[in-house]
């Protein structure tokens, strides 16, 4: 009989733990974790705070008892695991301020990540959170039941922040997004993430990208060009490893200060393995070594140990990020890598807008989708989405057709279910395939967004494909010609045949359309992807 001592539970150490004990029911398995809960849904916690949550029991995933009754395991909560030592395959544990020492066979580090904190002048000035365990909601709650604030800075906008911010409004509190990138969502490109900035605000909610928290005066925010006053403080800029106990046991450190393992989640160690958020991962696309703090992955690289220390044939094969949020009354998701991760490599970006549904049955709302491929392999690189319902369900798709191994041009073969509630006979996904047949083939020639000023300085001419009430109404791009798409053929003498050609609308199909059209006759002519929807979200309307 082995002994198995697993640190850290939550997500990784507990898919390991209730996996490995269904497939032997003989080893004896120690959990130890530093604090009150081994197994929590620490994704859940910004929702309880708004009541959406209504139960904080709710959180806990499995209660400790069930673990001890159900799967045979040693529950040692509140037990931090202070040392490893390795030659002699101990770990000393400490508890109530008693340091106990425990033999291991098989050691598995599951300890987590842990929040960033911010290098801020005075920031123990003023009440500051953050939010990674339940402990961290009992902080916050007793601290705004206890003082009524009324007013809070959120530092840094990714998911967390953003669900935070989302929830601390809904409870009634003026809520301010502090980002020092140039946009909220980095996970997601320039332009999509514009979409989660105007929900933000749509919303009350004041979202400053941009800036940089420099001094915290009191209640007085400094950032690069104003003062906010605020009462407390919640920080969510990042995660980073929590491999400082693998450090000092002499385990190899990789990609900022996550722990080395190889494909059998083995570290520099013998007999010493780790999963989870502490782990340097490989992107499944590049294969280069990244840090991905998801649950997902995390779950899953608990149970393949588990399977491989059972003799099962299972390998690691790697991380795409697939992450969703939701923000007010929209979703945003996105799987594989973004423009910003590619810039060295040669891609190809389509931008796509269609309804969740087929349009004609009521409840119909749009979803815009950004898919990113190699135009050479036609190797799905990534994909973003935005919309108020079914974003999921496309990238989910497309996180599968990658780990598929699926060439973009084949989303147009995928048969997916279809009846009016529920979709289109053209699904958006199928549309994406469409959509870079042409450009591979040469049907079709693009410029993005972030080409139009460039293009206007080159003396490029922009024509709006949309009719005048559109324009009137959403505005249009400065300097563009209107003409109707069904007014085309009529008008086609105002398009001057020595000057290229940038063809718009509001969604990238009229435009296309018109593409078509005027190449035969001579026109050096190219669609704007994603048209004025993904322009104006950059450059506001101009009317």
């Amino acid at each position: 009989m082995k002994k198995i001592i697993v640190i850290g539970g939550v997500a990784g150490g507990m898919s390991f733990a209730t996996r490995y004990r269904r497939l032997n029911q003989n080893d004896e398995m120690i959990v130890f974790e530093k604090g009150p809960f081994v197994s929590f849904a620490n994704c859940g916690l910004p929702y309880y705070i708004s009541g959406e949550i209504d139960s904080k029991d709710k959180l806990l995933v499995a209660k400790d008892t069930m673990l001890i009754n159900r799967f045979n395991l040693v529950i040692k909560q509140n037990h931090e695991v202070v040392k490893i030592d390795s030659d002699n395959k101990i770990v000393e544990v400490l508890n109530d301020g008693i340091l106990h020492k425990f033999k291991y066979d098989k050691l598995i580090i599951s300890t987590g990540a842990k929040p960033i904190i911010p290098q801020v002048k005075g920031l123990d000035k003023i009440p500051y959170f953050t939010l990674r365990n339940i402990p961290d909601l009992d902080y916050i709650m007793n601290f705004i039941e206890t003082n009524n604030p009324k007013k809070v800075a959120i530092i840094g906008a990714g998911f967390i922040g953003l669900e935070v911010a989302e929830n601390l409004k809904k409870l009634g509190l003026d809520v301010i997004i502090i980002e020092k990138a140039s946009q909220v969502l980095t996970p997601l490109d320039y332009e999509m993430s514009q979409f989660a900035k105007d929900e933000l605000e749509k919303n009350g909610i004041s979202v400053y990208t941009s800036k940089e928290l420099l001094e915290v005066k009191e209640n007085r925010l400094i950032l690069d060009d104003l003062e906010l006053n605020v009462d407390f403080l919640i920080s969510s800029i990042g995660v980073m490893p929590e491999s400082n106990l693998a450090l000092d046991a002499g385990i190899k450190l990789g990609y900022k200060n996550g722990i080395e393992v190889n494909d059998k989640f083995e570290t520099s160690i013998e007999d010493i393995y780790a999963v989870g958020d502490a782990i340097v991962v490989k992107n499944y696309i590049t294969n280069e070594d990244t840090l991905i703090p998801l649950a997902s992955p995390a779950n899953r690289q608990g149970r393949q140990l588990a399977d491989i220390l059972n003799g099962l044939e299972v390998t690691y094969k790697g991380t795409l990020g697939t992450s969703i949020v939701r923000i007010f009354d929209q979703t945003f998701a996105t799987t594989g890598l973004n423009e910003k991760q590619l810039e060295n490599r040669n891609y190809k970006v389509i931008h796509l807008l269609a309804n969740d549904h087929a349009g004609y049955y009521p409840g119909a709302t749009s979803i815009n989708l950004k898919v990113i491929f190699d135009p050479h392999t036609e190797e799905i690189l990534g994909a973003q989405a935005v919309g108020k319902k079914g974003v999921d369900k496309r990238i989910d798709i497309i996180a599968t057709a990658i780990k598929s191994g699926l060439k973009v041009s084949d989303l147009q073969e995928l048969e997916l279910t279809y009846a009016p509630p529920f979709g289109s006979a053209k699904d958006i996904v199928n549309l994406a395939g469409y959509v870079s047949q042409n450009i591979i083939l040469g049907h079709s020639k693009t410029y993005q967004w972030y080409d139009v000023e460039r293009l206007k300085s080159e003396g490029a001419l922009f024509v709006d494909l949309r009719s005048k009430e559109e324009v009137l109404a959403l505005g249009k791009i400065p300097g563009s010609i209107n003409i109707a798409i069904d007014e085309l053929k009529s008008r086609i003498n105002e398009i001057p045949l020595d000057k290229k050609i940038i063809l718009y609308c509001q969604s990238g199909t009229r435009s296309y359309n018109a593409e078509q059209t005027l190449r035969p006759l001579g026109y050096n002519c190219y669609n704007l992807d994603g048209s004025y929807s993904i322009y104006s979200k950059v450059y506001k309307e101009v009317k």
